[in-house]
């Protein structure tokens, strides 16, 4: 194991003196559970600044809102103890299902409010008269633990979001500018890993997620948050275009490579442009979509597959150039501010854009209610006198893992260090506590585990760990009285604690846990789904929501399908399924053309009714197509190549483009496209 760093050292310091503090305050208040405070300000703990601001303004709203179901829910069904179970047990479960579909930190308020009523709800049953005083001590113990904790990070060498997320979103800029560069480059076509370059996605909505604790940071960047969304946005859009430039360029390589030729320069341009990188200039991006203008070829009536890919790779590619274009001026633009320029809004998407999977959170919030209303029934039939620590830790377990595929293994790993925690708290409770008669001393005490736990929290592969153990024991010493408890009392609280945990991981093994495998044939299915909606005119959306929607899924399928389909062949078709993905975008942009191309005399209805279809059947195979949706794609291509250009306008090459890639991602090995022949 690696030395602590200065960085990790002072984390841990800081996140010690946040405790302290709380606990301080707390004991100087007289609350009567003063560790609650101290291990709050473990949970809310982070290495940057902005995301324990953020994090403690949702906690507290959580916990007030919990409090308040509550107080409202323990007296007035305090005679009906299953009734009481079932009603807290269905409050977790609703605040849990509600969390799920936000993947931002603003769902910390709705998991809050979920199981701080189990914290606060099931000790209470035994004494209902004090449920108010017992729930507003829990809300002032959590929030001065909060406070405490946004304190101290923010004013005791803080660390700011903003550059973090800076210098990983110039990453991203730089990866995306080099895949451009990559596939410009002149020559044959290339051998490339298609999930490493995608795994620009998954980055991408990683940083739109991080992001939303931008404007609670303590750097100057807190005011570029419209910007650095407008950023995010633009790379959602890089990211299929720059996958339609690759495949048009790679097929036009094979199928008539001397129709390239007169595009040899233009493209190394473009490319030496891109690898400029900030230091490109913007005029220069002018000229080159006016030099790719006069390259694209003039949609003809019999235009030939290779005129038509050229015409969709023009097409594709100023698009490609226009979205570089405004991200370099964005980043200027956020450079500008922090150096103390005036910031101007920038529309964006929220990121309520994102994927959301209703069934998961359902079956997560089921999973969770089945737990706690077991937990429950045992408690009640045995008489358990400290069977309400089981439903408690029951819910907290199912509402911090419910993300994961498999949130089992997390499980085990907290009960792990939970029960790694228990001779900690047994020696601190039974033999520390009760000869430390100041806080001087209960500091010296305390400070030798949580200084040396700390230091493991800012470290990816020991941060769970690390903070079980942590919670393990400042959760203990907060569940207990500490002035008359004893080894059986203890024993028996820990017992049910471990209950708790162990039924949440069977329970959740048996109704919750998916593979990788499963999740992404679940996403891939849902963005079918929304593909048919689109093609029977049930759903319209702008191209740049269903573009970012696209990323995100990406970056979410790409870690489940490298791991879950390991032969060539399986990822081969996963690939296919990808393709399938980018079918939306061009959905959408000939829904959007329907109009101009019905006065031509072009009808789409019928090739949307194939791929309405097609997409919302469920039992067809990744990457086969019928023949049939190919046959409707030639025919509306011909239909759209042989309308007026006068009547039509540009929705006519811009159709054509969109029915080329259409063809290219539903049938990528399929014979070339036959242009109308004269009888």
């Amino acid at each position: 194991m690696n030395a602590p760093k200065m960085s990790e050292m002072l984390f841990s310091l800081k996140c010690f003196m946040a405790s302290m503090l709380a606990l301080y305050v707390s004991l100087a208040a007289g609350l009567p559970r003063p560790f609650w405070a101290m291990m709050t300000a473990y949970i809310v703990a982070s290495p940057f600044s902005g995301a324990v601001r953020s994090k403690a303004l949702f906690r507290v709203c959580g916990t007030l809102i919990g409090s308040a179901a509550t107080i409202v829910m323990v007296p007035r069904m305090a005679n009906a103890p299953e009734l009481l179970s079932l009603a807290l047990a269905c409050w977790v479960g609703l605040c849990l299902y509600i969390s799920l579909l936000d993947r931002t930190p603003r769902s910390y308020i709705f998991m809050l409010a979920g199981y701080t009523a189990g914290l606060i709800g099931f000790p209470a049953v035994t004494d209902p008269g004090a449920i108010f005083d017992t729930g507003l001590a829990r809300v002032e113990e959590i929030t001065i633990g909060i406070l405490s904790a946004t304190v101290v990070h923010s004013l005791f060498f803080p660390q700011g979001v903003g550059p973090v997320l800076l210098g990983r979103l110039d990453r991203a800029i730089a990866d995306a500018q080099r895949w451009m560069s990559d596939v410009l480059k002149p020559g044959a076509a290339k051998p490339h890993n298609t999930h490493t370059r995608l795994a620009l996605a998954g980055e991408i909505s990683e940083l739109r997620v991080m992001s939303t604790h931008l404007p609670f940071d303590t750097s100057q960047l807190r005011w570029t948050a419209g910007m650095v969304h407008g950023l995010h946005d633009r790379l959602s859009v890089m990211v299929p275009l720059l996958l339609a430039v690759e495949d048009r360029l790679n097929t036009l390589r094979e199928v008539d490579p001397d129709s390239l030729a007169p595009w040899t320069r233009l493209l190394a341009d473009v490319a030496g442009w891109v690898a400029a990188g900030r230091d490109a200039d913007p005029a220069r991006a002018a000229q080159l979509r006016a030099e790719l203008a006069q390259l694209q070829p003039a949609l003809a009536a019999n235009a030939s597959w290779s005129e038509i890919l050229r015409l969709n790779l023009a097409q594709r590619l100023d698009a490609l150039i226009e979205a570089c274009e405004d991200g370099l001026e964005l980043r200027s633009n956020v450079s500008a501010v922090m150096q103390g320029g005036a910031a101007a809004y920038t529309p964006h998407l929220t990121a309520t854009v994102l994927h959301r999977d209703h069934g998961m959170a359902l079956r997560s919030a089921l999973a969770t209610v089945i737990t706690i209303l077991v937990c429950c029934a045992f408690w009640i039939l045995s008489g358990w006198q400290s069977g309400a620590a089981a439903p408690m830790m029951a819910g907290v377990a199912c509402c911090f893992f419910a993300t994961q595929d498999n949130p089992v293994p997390l499980i085990r790993m907290f009960v792990k260090w939970t029960v790694i925690s228990m001779p900690v708290a047994a020696f601190y409770i039974l033999f520390v506590l009760p000869a430390v008669h100041s806080y001087e001393m209960l500091v010296l005490t305390l400070a030798p585990v949580f200084l040396t736990g700390g230091v493991f929290m800012p470290r990816p592969a020991t941060a769970g760990s690390s903070l079980a153990f942590l919670i393990g024991v400042a959760g203990t010493l907060s569940l207990q009285d500490t002035g008359t408890l004893d080894i059986p009392s203890f024993l028996n609280s820990m017992v049910a604690q471990l209950f708790g945990f162990i039924a949440a991981a069977v329970i959740t093994s048996l109704i919750r846990t998916v593979g990788g495998d499963w999740m992404a044939r679940r996403m891939l299915r849902t963005a079918r789904r929304e593909v048919a909606q689109m093609a029977n005119a049930v759903s319209r959306e702008p191209l740049l929501k269903i573009s970012a929607r696209m990323v995100d899924r990406i970056g979410l399928l790409m870690p489940r399908l490298a791991t879950a389909h390991p032969t060539p062949e399986a990822r081969a078709v996963a690939v296919d399924g990808l393709r399938e993905l980018r079918v939306g975008l061009h959905v959408a942009q000939l829904c959007g053309m329907q109009q101009p191309l019905e006065q031509g005399g072009v009808t789409l209805r019928p090739l949307l009714a194939k791929l309405g279809s097609y997409f919302g059947s469920g039992g067809h195979t990744h990457g086969l197509a019928p023949a049939s949706l190919l046959d409707g794609l030639d025919s509306t291509l011909r239909a759209v190549c042989a309308a007026p250009a006068g009547v039509t306008g540009a929705a006519r090459a811009q159709a054509a483009a969109a029915l080329a890639s259409m063809r290219r991602d539903l049938f990528p090995r399929a014979a070339a496209y036959q242009p109308e022949t004269a009888s």
